[in-house]
């Protein structure tokens, strides 16, 4: 496999830096979606920010083909456009309408569908929010109990669902649900319905989180009418869209570029923190685990070329996503517990100094060990959703190793 970058390739990645240096919002960084009593209302702000510069632009939704809206990019040049995001720590869109439900409705919806959600999502002036999860139904995502009822020319809703991101915004939600409780397997029963948030009979309610963030909800849904042209696709035929969902989710969670940012952002702080009069970084301890985080790293981003490069040939996403899930996950925790380790007692979530008035607003320490606590609790979270990983290595397993 060759790793050198063409000249055109590199050409590309200098107009794309230009642009990122010139256009991104100042101070719109992702280091505030680690802060664990970040407003969502700054990250919302923050996100679509980016996410409308580059609807205007035409670079909001790189993955999607052209007919539809897409730059045309080859993966080579999306593989770019994320390293220089990383490397400036933009908040990119979110991936709700851009990587998830926006490749389903252009792929298996119909053409008013098409014409009434994609540009919404390229542009960032509809925010979208995902029903999957429930209490029962997390992994085990067949066992969903979500109700879509037909009357008439409309499906009634029934059910709850869980750990639904941002929903507090959102304007649309697509959500899984039972629209034939009898058929033979469960996974056959399911339906991909697109849902107005707005609808009356939707309730959002706040799960806090370990971080103290609020960016999770939960979604009760009671006797929701929705129209049956939101449907996407067949009746029961849910579960192939889902999957096909799921698949694109999992490629983009793996986060490469993003933790190579990361593991340079470590290795400052090792530099800069001190263990027996000497930088963190010398001691060989610690300085032995980063390396071996670095080797997996460089092996993650070679599996993630492969990938890359089969898309380029026309082969999409499948169960390799699997593998880049699994590994970018665990890499991603690693990274955030090796940065709380490295800055010790002022990654304690509540090291703060005492003012003579008894307050204690103002954190102790570096600014960089303010938020390393928060960041290493939010990313327990990634080994679990888009798939749990041990569900991952069963999918491994089966579709790759066929056992």
């Amino acid at each position: 496999m060759n790793l050198e970058f063409t000249e055109e390739e590199n050409a590309f990645r200098a107009e794309v830096r230009e642009f990122i240096e010139n256009n991104a919002p100042e101070g719109m960084t992702r280091d505030m979606a680690s802060e664990g009593d970040a407003d969502p209302a700054t990250m919302r702000e923050a996100m679509l920010a980016w996410h409308k510069t580059l609807g205007k632009k035409g670079w909001s939704v790189p993955a999607w083909p052209k007919e539809y809206g897409g730059t045309g990019w080859n993966p080579t040049q999306r593989y770019i456009w994320g390293e220089e995001n990383a490397r400036m720590n933009t908040v990119m869109p979110l991936p709700f309408g851009v990587s998830m439900v926006g490749p389903v409705i252009y792929t298996f919806g119909n053409e008013e569908q098409k014409r009434e959600h994609l540009p919404g999502i390229i542009s960032g002036d509809v925010w979208w929010c995902q029903g999957y999860s429930e209490p029962g139904a997390g992994s085990d995502l067949a066992s969903l109990k979500t109700t879509a009822v037909r009357d008439g020319d409309d499906y009634i809703l029934n059910g709850q669902k869980t750990w639904t991101t941002l929903a507090q915004y959102a304007d649309w939600g697509f959500f899984l649900c039972r629209t034939d409780p009898d058929a033979e397997k469960p996974q056959m029963g399911i339906s991909f319905i697109l849902v107005n948030m707005n609808t009356p009979g939707i309730e959002v309610r706040p799960i806090k989180l370990i971080d103290g963030g609020y960016e999770v909800n939960e979604v009760w849904l009671t006797d929701v009418r929705v129209p049956a042209t939101n449907l996407i696709g067949e009746e029961n035929h849910g579960w192939t869209y889902a999957k096909f969902l799921l698949a694109h989710e999992r490629s983009g969670i793996a986060g490469v570029a993003r933790s190579k940012r990361g593991v340079e952002q470590l290795k400052e702080i090792a530099t800069s923190e001190m263990l027996d009069g000497k930088p963190l970084i010398e001691d060989m301890g610690f300085a032995s685990k980063i390396s071996q985080l670095e080797i997996d790293l460089s092996a993650l981003e070679i599996t993630e070329l492969r990938t890359l490069a089969g898309e380029q040939a026309g082969k999409g996403p499948g169960p390799e996503s699997s593998l880049l899930k699994v590994k970018g996950t665990e890499i991603q925790q690693r990274l955030t517990e090796l940065t709380l380790e490295a800055v010790g007692h002022y990654g304690a979530p509540d090291a703060r100094s005492f003012p003579d008035d008894g307050s204690n607003d103002f954190p102790i320490g570096p600014d960089y060990a303010h938020h390393a606590a928060p960041t290493y609790f939010n990313m327990r979270k990634t080994s679990i959703y888009g798939g749990s990983n041990e569900i991952q290595r069963n999918i491994i397993t089966k579709m790759i190793l066929g056992l």
